[in-house]
């Protein structure tokens, strides 16, 4: 008694999944095209990016030592009107306003991390309070006295970490490494990599420049301080003040020699440009590489997306997908929430450096919309994952030993938030929709409940628990419940072999009534299972055996003669 009892609470205990959400189209479009400059104009840019990156420093280091104010007490007036004595308005606008971002940026950045803390902090102390081998209440103790001694020391210095941080947050006061952190780090452990002094110092330099141009509508072609002429690609910047000796143009700009094209999107840009729409204009230096390139971006005007129950309605389809440390599982699935045709398996392959990661990932979220577009569906349906409190409680939540650490380094390689982006923009200039459900039970319902039938559905490819899952994902975004309902499919050998599962909701009749006779073309009314619509047809029953044999009807006549072709 006590055991069935113990079920019962944890089965009452299962959370209710939250409804699933359109992720919401992406706000601003950026592009990017590669500079082939001169030597004088590199000597140019560097001289104007590092006197430029100075001020916008020491600008920041002001910002921060102002601390958490109102946005109107910033005194960006103040700060703006000092810079624009040794830059200009337009660039002094751009460097305030940069400043205030990585300001509150960082400021997220300390809010998140001390959450993240006391979710830690939480997690040990009540495991803690637990002796050790027991458990109480659904909290389990450690297991010995040596991992709950290790566990006490680093409670204590995860409280330090808390009582530090929170210090640092009601001062206002984040720390901001401007080139980077970890670039900063390296320059002291010089002998662990293959950098000198002097390409490091390159590269830190490349990332301390400050060359952003912010956009302004009515300005010509849509940015004064850094323009771009559409016709001709040509690239013109004004110098700041102390440096316009520097100009080879009249009013104090100077003239790249190279000219740029913007070959993606490039319609979209010209439509801007030519408008004198805001553009905002960023010139980068990649010193591993040696190239410099300028970014073009802008904001998008905010498309109205349906909803998952609007797309529910119309009888759409959807691709759902699976993300995996090293593929993506998907798998089409209808407006009733059943599973048509085989699953698809995208090895991603995520290794290397940051670019070729990149890269694979696009490959993939490219080749996923192509299946998309050939089955015929209206948008993708994947997990709203994020793996917050898991990555920040670690093994106190997802296990420990060979299996935990195994486990934990494979969610710390899902490049979940990427991916998301990622998909999010490629998505929506497929014209595709992306549906975000929750992550809730689907591995293992799907796993429970559709990895026999779509095993028995697709013959010739091989299902995993990552394709069950990816059917339970498809059936929650179309607003299905994510478990087979008992009853719905009889074991019958013709209804097994045609379809993996019945509707979902059927067609309510009153008792004593009859279907009206179909005839060739009539829809099928969704209440009986058929093979085709013009199974009305056949004079005899006909087999699903596909073994190739055919079988005979009565009076020794094969069943397939009445079949109407």
């Amino acid at each position: 008694m006590k055991r069935g009892t113990d079920a019962r609470k944890r089965k009452s205990a299962l959370r209710a999944p939250a409804e699933p959400f359109t992720v919401p189209a992406p706000s601003g479009a950026r592009i990017r095209d590669r500079l082939r400059l001169s030597a004088r104009d590199v000597e140019v840019l560097l001289i104007v990016g590092g006197h430029l990156g100075r001020h916008a420093r020491a600008d920041l280091a002001e910002r921060v030592r102002i601390g958490i104010v109102p946005l109107r007490e910033n005194r960006r007036a103040d700060r703006k009107r000092a810079l624009t004595r040794v830059s200009s308005s337009r660039w002094a606008g751009a460097i305030t306003r940069a400043s205030e971002d990585q300001y509150q940026l960082s400021l997220r950045c300390l809010l998140d991390e001390r959450a993240s803390l006391r979710r830690t902090i939480l997690k040990i102390s009540r495991r803690l309070a637990v002796p050790c081998g027991h458990r109480t209440g659904g909290v389990r103790g450690y297991s010995t006295q040596q991992e709950r001694a290790l566990k006490q020391r680093r409670l204590q210095v995860l409280t330090a970490r808390l009582a530090e941080l929170e210090q640092r947050i009601e001062a206002g006061r984040p720390a901001v490494v401007v080139g980077g952190r970890r670039l900063a780090t390296v320059r002291h452990n010089l002998a662990d990599t293959d950098l000198s002094e002097s390409e490091w110092r390159k590269r830190w330099d490349a990332q301390r420049m400050f060359l952003t141009a912010d956009g302004e509508s009515g300005a010509p072609y849509g940015n004064y301080t850094i323009t771009v002429d559409p016709a001709d690609g040509a690239v013109a910047l004004v110098l700041p003040e102390p440096l316009r000796h520097l100009a080879n143009t009249p009013r104090g700009r100077y003239r790249i020699s190279c000219a740029v094209s913007f070959n993606h999107r490039r319609d979209e840009w010209l439509d801007r440009v030519t408008a004198n729409r805001a553009v905002r204009y960023d010139i980068t230096y990649d010193a591993e590489r040696g190239r410099w390139y300028l970014d073009a971006s802008w904001s998008t005007a905010s498309a109205t997306l349906p909803t998952p129950a609007e797309l529910a309605a119309t009888g759409v389809r959807l691709l759902a997908v699976d993300l995996n440390a090293d593929h993506l599982a998907a798998c089409v699935i209808d407006a009733h929430g059943n599973p048509v045709g085989r699953p698809f398996t995208v090895p991603t392959h995520l290794i290397g450096t940051s670019s070729q990661r990149d890269g694979r990932l696009r490959a993939a979220i490219t080749e996923l919309i192509n299946i998309a577009k050939a089955n015929g569906c209206a948008g993708l349906a994947i997990e709203d994952l994020g793996f917050a409190d898991a990555r920040a409680t670690g093994r106190e939540t997802m296990g420990r030993g060979r299996r935990g650490k195994a486990f934990r380094r494979i969610v710390a390689g899902l490049p979940t938030a990427r991916f998301r982006e990622r998909l999010r923009g490629m998505a929506h200039h497929a014209g595709l929709v992306v549906v975000a459900v929750d992550p809730a039970y689907t591995s293992r319902w799907g796993a429970q409940h559709w990895k026999q039938p779509l095993q028995e559905q697709s013959k010739t490819t091989v299902v995993t628990g990552h394709h069950a899952a990816a059917v339970a994902i498809g059936r929650r975004a179309l607003g299905h419940g994510t478990r087979r309902r008992p009853g719905v499919t009889a074991h019958d050998q013709r209804i097994v072999q045609r379809r993996a599962t019945g509707q979902t909701v059927p067609r309510p009749r009153a008792r004593g009534t009859a279907s009206p006779p179909r005839t060739t073309g009539t829809p099928h009314q969704g209440i009986k299972t058929c093979r085709d619509r013009s199974d009305q047809l056949a004079l005899f029953p006909v087999s699903q055996h596909r073994s190739g044999r055919q079988t005979a009807g009565p009076a020794g006549v094969p069943a397939d003669l009445g079949r109407h072709r």
